[in-house]
């Protein structure tokens, strides 16, 4: 592969995890990595693309400020330490980013922000705009609010899901080895590297080995990666697993080494984004009611523009905001399906209205369209 799909990329999330970012000898934050990584995130914003990164950390760092032993922390001793430890993790991404003009912005999910509807419309909207302002998006699982049984378990597939929620072309997934082998190559001298696959097989996720163990922070392994990079490829998200502590002559880090063609294992997706969501909104929901809507609005879809209230004529069915509809002409032929942004309820009381009236309308400042371009999907598509 001679061209990097960094190069091409749009939307990069870049996952980082606590063995990486903290000094194992001190227990604080890793500042050559935080400053490399920040150099990367940097060059890549200067090139046009929007970088969100999944960083780990929290939990490792807040350890070390409330003085908890090592070994297994109990549940209220980790949701303890992240409490602590995330403030400190956001300042040293804070200065990194700082230093390039960027700002982070924290942005603490947990597992149900990506697995409810409602709540990932929500979480993508935050997301979205922060990008927009131009800051630097670091995500982390709230872990001072989530428990065994409600949470990702490690931020591998955290950072998938955040991918797949807003279209990233590429999902970078920074490690301690450089890529997938076929056998784990801390062990096997004569492990064999895996360039770049276009399909996950049983026999590839039997490769994955074990947590390194010798890393004492982490919480995922090779296995962990490999299932992300499924989430990821389904959403049409090329992904690269790569070495994490890469910092080039000039400063810069692990991402510029492999857009210069450092070893990784990239996973490459069949479809784009783009169709993977067409795909799944067509296909994978099942919709709770339905849009019917005049000629213009029929024209402003398959333009590619959002819906907006002023081109709805009727509403049916019982709907909640983030449950699928489908969209249909005067005569009841389908036009399209999607993520609708409001209940049936409000969705009727909003029929030809303009976006202008929807807070007068419904007492508070909702979003401009009933359905977004990016929550929709032609019908044929």
């Amino acid at each position: 592969m001679t061209t990097s799909p960094l190069s091409s990329a749009r939307r990069v999330v870049i996952k980082v995890g606590s063995s990486l970012l903290i000094d194992q000898q001190t227990g604080k934050p890793h500042l050559e990595r935080f400053k490399a990584l920040a150099a990367d995130a940097a060059k890549l914003r200067e090139d046009g693309k929007a970088i969100v990164i999944v960083s780990s950390g929290a939990v490792a760092l807040g350890r070390r400020a409330l003085g908890l032993k090592s070994g297994k922390l109990r549940l209220e001793e980790k949701q303890a330490a992240a409490a602590a430890g995330q403030p400190r993790l956001m300042r040293a991404w804070d200065d990194a980013l700082g230093a390039h003009d960027a700002p982070a912005a924290q942005a603490l999910l947990t597992f149900y922000d990506t697995e409810q509807r409602r709540r990932w419309l929500n979480a993508r909207a935050t997301l979205e705009t922060l990008l927009e302002r131009g800051a630097v998006p670091i995500v982390n699982e709230n872990d001072t609010v989530a428990t065994e049984e409600i949470r990702y378990g490690d931020n591998d597939r955290l950072a998938a899901r955040v991918a797949q929620m807003l279209g990233a072309d590429v999902l970078v997934l920074l490690s301690d080895v450089d890529g997938l082998y076929d056998a784990d190559p801390r062990t096997h001298a004569n492990a064999n590297h895996i360039p770049q696959l276009h399909r996950l097989t049983p026999e590839h996720l039997a490769m994955a080995g074990g947590v390194n163990k010798a890393a004492g922070v982490g919480s995922g392994g090779m296995a962990t990666k490999l299932e992300a990079a499924r989430i990821a490829m389904t959403a049409g998200c090329a992904t690269a697993i790569t070495l994490g502590d890469q910092i080039t002559a000039d400063g810069l880090g692990p991402l510029a080494a492999i857009a210069a063609g450092a070893r990784a294992t990239w996973f490459l997706p069949e479809m784009t984004p783009e169709t993977a969501r067409r795909q799944w909104l067509a296909g994978a929901l099942k919709p709770s009611g339905a849009l019917r809507i005049d000629a213009g609005a029929v024209r402003a879809l398959l333009s590619g523009k959002s819906l907006l209230p002023a081109g709805v004529v009727a509403v049916t069915g019982r709907f909640e905001r983030g449950d699928a509809v489908d969209v249909i002409d005067a005569q009841g032929k389908p036009v399209a399906r999607g993520v609708s942004a409001y209940s049936s309820d409000d969705a009727e009381k909003l029929i030809g209205r303009n976006t202008a009236d929807i807070e007068a309308v419904l007492g508070f400042r909702g979003r401009p369209a009933i359905i977004h371009r990016d929550d929709l999907a032609l019908t044929g598509d």
